[in-house]
């Protein structure tokens, strides 16, 4: 599937703004980069397409978050495993059928909850330092400390999914009501 100049444009202005807001509501992260992670892989059908959008708008934001943050937009090993993991819910998104809206629905909560396990097991593999312990307990206690942020990003993610899926629909109806946007 050949992609037109509006969904290039669409694309491009998602990234940038995902990856502004990430640099700037640090350390608090209302971000849509989950999100956008999720609706790549329910909407687009050009794998590429799908599996790239998230992972520019994560690296705009490190690069973004290098820059304006002090250095705290590359953070070494474990980030590999943060890209990694927006890939699984793109993966995982791709069995989601877009014209069913309750795939939609309960995709875009298990989509957080796939991004906080893999996440913050990665957190935990990464801990060089010890802090969350061995074992089993270091684990459990590395999901336990990431809760807030789970609380924080479900509601985050559920926001912006609407607000992707619900701004796709009304393109898709412009786009085929107007010939002259898709030229």
């Amino acid at each position: 599937m050949k992609l037109n100049r509006y969904q290039i444009f669409a694309g491009i202005v998602l990234i940038v703004i995902s990856a502004a807001l990430k640099a700037i509501t640090f350390p608090y992260s209302i971000t849509p980069i989950i999100a956008i992670s999720f609706f790549s892989g329910v909407s687009f059908k050009n794998r590429q397409w799908a599996f790239s959008m998230p992972l520019f708008a994560m690296f705009f934001s490190d690069c973004l978050m290098e820059i304006f943050r002090d250095g705290q937009g590359f953070y070494g090993m474990g980030q590999i495993g943060n890209y990694l993991s927006l890939l699984a819910v793109t993966f995982m998104a791709r069995f989601i059928n877009v014209n069913k809206t309750w795939q939609v629905i309960a995709g875009a909560p298990l989509a957080s909850l796939l991004f906080f396990f893999l996440s913050n097991t990665n957190c935990f593999l990464f801990d060089t330092s010890g802090f969350y312990g061995s074992g089993i307990n270091g684990w459990m206690n590395c999901l336990i400390a990431g809760i807030p942020f789970l609380e924080k990003g479900i509601l985050t993610d559920l926001s912006y999914v609407a607000i992707l899926f619900t701004a796709d629909r009304k393109s898709t109806r412009l786009n085929s009501s107007h010939e002259w946007i898709s030229r």
